[in-house]
């Protein structure tokens, strides 16, 4: 596979409370946004929605090659994921390459929306500019039914003006892209047999 297949990879840790708001709320409204601002609308990778049957690792790695920007979903469990940070240190060696992020070119293509914390952060990460999404971290479905969340949708929306504007400036793919290996992958524990009762 050559070229571009996906506009936004999300990058997130699975500990915490973030997946389910990923989930519940911000996947699904960030969709929404991207098709109001642009059609055809920007197409989103999560890894939650990989097709059945494949194998997630490779899946994982060629998304993210395939990719144009990365959406980092920040709290202090992302650092210590080997997963997140072969992710991100994979976007950082394609800036360099590019010479994106740096003193010539300030942008980059590493996204940061800022879920929790930050004051347990490493301290390399304060020096690239996130969007703060603090008041906005409710992870549970009744959040949908708050006067707030029209403010959720408000901010999205600002957000997914943004990233299609970013969306157009990416440079054009490249097959040495260059991939940092992740540890081993553990395994996903089975799902539980149904019990029968007799």
């Amino acid at each position: 596979m050559s070229g571009y297949k996906f506009d936004l990879f999300i990058s997130y840790s699975r500990e915490g409370s973030v997946q389910k708001w990923l989930l519940n709320h911000f996947h699904e409204k960030l969709k929404e946004c991207l098709a109001d601002q642009y059609a055809p609308p920007l197409t989103v990778y999560v890894d939650r929605t990989m097709p059945r049957g494949v194998h997630w690792p490779e899946n994982l790695r060629s998304a993210l090659r395939h990719s144009k920007i990365m959406l980092q979903l920040l709290t202090p469990p992302y650092f210590t994921s080997p997963w997140c940070m072969a992710e991100l240190r994979s976007m950082r060696a394609r800036e360099e390459m590019l010479g994106l992020a740096g003193p010539e070119i300030s942008q980059g293509l590493i996204y940061p929306i800022l879920y929790s914390d930050s004051e347990n952060f490493p301290e390399e990460e304060m020096y690239r500019a996130w969007v703060d999404f603090k008041e906005y971290a409710h992870p549970d479905p009744p959040y949908q039914q708050t006067v707030d969340f029209v403010n959720f949708h408000k901010r999205v929306n600002e957000l997914a003006a943004d990233l299609v504007q970013l969306v157009r400036q990416v440079p054009d793919w490249r097959p040495d892209w260059p991939l940092v290996e992740p540890p081993e992958p553990l395994l996903l524990p089975r799902p539980p047999l149904p019990r029968f009762v007799a």
